[in-house]
């Protein structure tokens, strides 16, 4: 009884931000389907807080684009449409090789090491299988060689992307290590990383283009294999 008190009163205390990372959680492991309406009501009443919290935390996912006010103020889930998943890829292939370039020419030695520590970190969850951490560590490495080429601009929209990208980052995560080795999985930073530490800007980007394009393939296996392409996700 005691344990639920201090549960409730820790709740109360950080109300925003226990319902935004309970709601980012249930996104982005796809617990809260693409599309699916979020009430303000209903979420204060769940979460046993009043409706100012709760349009807080929804007020900071629009901002990461994973929650939409649409015109008519309802809001929902960001939907994704498989139609759209080229554009996606498109836009991330830009800036993960704009950003791999820009690391690999002007990082300083404290931004190689920052990019090496999100590595392992990622690499324990991989090892672990948990697909939330390691859609979270992902997104923290490659935002550390975002940060090592010091475009503040570049960040924002890069960080934005890799936001947004976490649901199917969590697809692509389940259908590989149902298919393939946690090994070959954890590996596929170290080129991007190696030729970011060697200063070799032309190589940095070709491997983070390659990075991409092995994402997308990944991806696109496990549409064929789990869904039709007709279905919105």
């Amino acid at each position: 009884m005691a344990e639920k008190k201090e549960l409730d009163t820790g709740v109360r205390r950080h109300g925003g931000r226990y319902i935004y990372d309970e709601l980012r959680k249930q996104i982005l492991t796809l617990k809260l389907k693409p599309g699916e309406q979020l009430d303000e009501i209903s979420l204060a009443a769940q979460f046993g807080l009043s409706r100012s919290p709760v349009r807080d935390a929804l007020a900071r996912l629009t901002a990461e684009g994973l929650v939409t006010i649409l015109p008519n103020r309802t809001t929902l889930v960001t939907p994704f449409e498989i139609e759209n998943f080229p554009n996606y890829i498109s836009a991330l292939d830009l800036l993960q090789r704009a950003v791999s370039r820009l690391a690999a020419t002007q990082h300083r030695p404290e931004d190689l090491l920052a990019i090496r520590r999100a590595d392992d970190a990622y690499l324990e969850a991989v090892t672990s299988g948990d697909f939330q951490a390691m859609s979270e560590l992902n997104k923290r490495f490659h935002l550390a060689i975002a940060q090592a080429g010091r475009n503040p601009y570049l960040v924002s929209a890069y960080e934005r992307l890799l936001g947004e990208g976490q649901r199917l980052l969590h697809l692509h995560f389940d259908h590989v290590i149902s298919s393939a080795s946690t090994h070959r999985l954890g590996r596929d930073h170290d080129e991007i990383i190696g030729f970011i530490a060697a200063r070799d800007a032309d190589a940095a980007e070709k491997a983070a283009h390659e990075h991409t394009m092995l994402f997308q393939r990944r991806f696109l296996e496990y549409m064929h294999q789990n869904l039709t392409a007709s279905i919105s996700i």
